[in-house]
């Protein structure tokens, strides 16, 4: 990570006041850690890699194996805002997940999916999904690193919180609390309240507290506009494309602190001793 980070602390109304802080500033200056869930903590694309994969040998039976990459792509960018409109609270869960089974169908040459075999699809894919979730190699090292600091540690996710407390015991996380999650107050990010309230359970001061997590705009800028610290965690190899913000330059100069891995955090974020 660099050593000089240009940080824009950004208002509510929307005005920004310029500082530049040396990124070893921040250690000592952070008392609690959020992290999300998936693709920060738990490999979710690979997880649904493998659910993609075994959707389409059974919906899309024509498509050859080696345009599931493709598939999964546009699953990922889901450039029409499905699942963000239900971290809003605009729709249910079902609806976004078949508006976007459907989505893969139309583009890929598949039939449409209706009620019924809307239910088949997502059996195939969901159990597949379940079966495939794994952490990344450096999750359990960093939260035993930032425990062992003194630093408070929990997650904060746009998904349920008994899905997500359930994938992080799954996976070997078990100790880290699913503080808040999109049916927690109905909504999720990138709305400030969602940011206070995790703060406000895991007892610690939001300008104290970092959020990292793997989209720039809901999670280390909305991190940061709710008086945060946002990092962004840009691992190589798994940006979103489509049109999610993903420009690093961007992000420091927006005040965002850029890692390319968690193993990177407890330099920057622990506190000295």
């Amino acid at each position: 990570m660099s050593a000089r980070v240009e940080r824009v602390r950004v208002d509510p109304a929307g005005a920004t006041a310029d500082a530049v802080v040396d990124a070893a500033a921040l250690a000592g200056t952070v008392d609690g850690v959020l992290f999300d869930v998936d693709d920060t903590l738990v490999d979710t694309r690979a997880a649904f890699a493998a659910a993609i994969a075994a959707a389409s040998r059974v919906w899309l039976p024509h498509l050859p194996a080696d345009r599931y990459d493709e598939v999964l792509a546009l699953w990922r960018a889901d450039p029409d805002g499905h699942y963000r409109a239900y971290t809003r609270g605009e729709v249910d869960f079902d609806a976004q997940r078949m508006a976007r089974a459907n989505e893969l169908q139309a583009a890929f040459g598949g039939e449409l999916l209706d009620d019924a075999t809307y239910v088949d699809w997502n059996a195939v894919f969901w159990g597949t999904f379940e079966q495939s979730w794994t952490a990344f190699d450096d999750s359990r090292p960093v939260v035993d690193e930032l425990v062992a600091a003194g630093v408070a540690v929990g997650s904060l996710s746009n998904a349920r919180v008994e899905l997500q407390t359930r994938k992080l015991a799954a996976v070997g996380l078990p100790d880290v609390p699913l503080l808040v999650g999109v049916d927690t107050l109905g909504f999720g990010k990138p709305d400030p309240r969602v940011f206070a309230e995790a703060c406000r359970r895991l007892g610690t001061d939001p300008a104290r507290t970092a959020y990292v997590g793997d989209e720039l705009d809901v999670d280390a800028r909305a991190a940061l506009a709710a008086g945060l610290v946002g990092v962004w965690l840009d691992r190589p190899g798994t940006r979103r494309g489509g049109p999610h913000p993903e420009d690093p330059s961007a992000a420091r100069a927006s005040g965002v602190v850029v890692v390319h891995g968690l193993a990177e955090l407890p330099a920057v974020l622990a506190p000295t001793r």
